[in-house]
């Protein structure tokens, strides 16, 4: 029996269909079950249309972790994983976010709560150029992913700001045991950390964007902290705009991938007593300019 896939490339049909979700950043696939096959030419237009929308979305999906890395590993190397918590996973690139116990023991990492808006792996030389989250359990409300669209927070950048800001680094950093899910004070020593620019450079579109954010952008290389810490902020007000966001409520069986070269994401609270299991895979990009 012939796949969709298939049956549509011999018809002269594009292979899956694309609806927006949202005005400010994101798009559905539809039409396609990520368990079959997918020729080269139909991952390039899906790739194009990641690169055009910056997130996208493939509802009622049923993946193991092997067809979730197989796939994701189409857009580049896998990263590597900082929390396996209990090895839960038996392949590297893949992670477990979750507030499910097994034997009293978090079976995945960041298990509750609100997390600041942020850019995965932006603390390191090569941050992730993208991240591919599964939802296995949700619970009845709350636990949302919100996107941001960088784009459009530096396009729309008053011209005052931009000058301040072109050119700089920030320092962004991970305290994974002091500020998880929210922005602490002062990071201890150690921690991971790395510089970027502030404003970098998409390798595929040429586009610039912002890349600061909440959770993770300690302060600017060079700068006063006061002035430092009051444009921080300026940049982070700017970024979190309502239009520039969409706010995905999840279902089991939704496999989403974002750009974090292009995108910022955030989670909202949620009952700590409902279940949630996500199953994350990171692919690993290059050093921002």
């Amino acid at each position: 029996m012939k796949s969709v896939v298939q049956s549509a490339q011999e018809m002269g049909q594009p292979p899956f269909g694309v609806i927006p979700l949202s005005d400010a950043i994101g798009a559905e696939i539809v039409g396609l079950d990520l368990r079959e096959p997918l020729p080269q030419p139909v991952f390039n237009a899906i790739r194009d249309t990641w690169h055009a929308h910056g997130v996208l979305l493939f509802r009622g999906q049923t993946l193991d972790e092997l067809a979730q890395a197989g796939f994701g590993s189409r857009f580049g190397e896998l990263g590597k994983v900082l929390n396996n918590h209990n090895g839960r996973s038996y392949l590297p690139g893949v992670m477990y976010i979750s507030n499910v116990r097994e034997d009293g023991k978090l079976v995945g990492a960041l298990p509750d709560g609100e997390m600041y808006f942020h850019s995965d792996q932006c603390y390191v030389e090569r941050p992730g150029m993208a991240t591919m989250l599964y939802a296995m359990e949700v619970p009845a409300y709350g636990g949302n992913t919100l996107f941001a669209n960088m784009y459009a927070a530096y396009d729309t950048l008053p011209e005052s700001v931009r000058s301040r800001v072109e050119g700089k680094l920030a320092l962004n950093v991970y305290d994974y045991e002091n500020n998880a899910t929210s922005r602490g004070s002062e990071p201890r020593d150690g921690v991971p950390s790395y510089a970027h620019p502030i404003v970098r450079t998409h390798p595929a579109t040429g586009r610039k964007a912002l890349y600061v954010n909440r959770l993770m952008t300690h302060h600017i290389v060079g700068m006063d902290r006061a002035e430092s810490d009051a444009l921080l902020e300026q940049l982070f007000d700017h970024q979190e705009r309502p239009e520039f966001i969409y706010e995905h409520v999840w279902t089991p069986g939704d496999l989403l991938i974002w750009d974090n070269r292009c995108t910022l994401h955030a989670r909202t609270d949620f009952d700590a007593s409902q279940r949630r299991m996500m199953r994350r895979v990171a692919i690993l990009g290059d050093k921002p300019y």
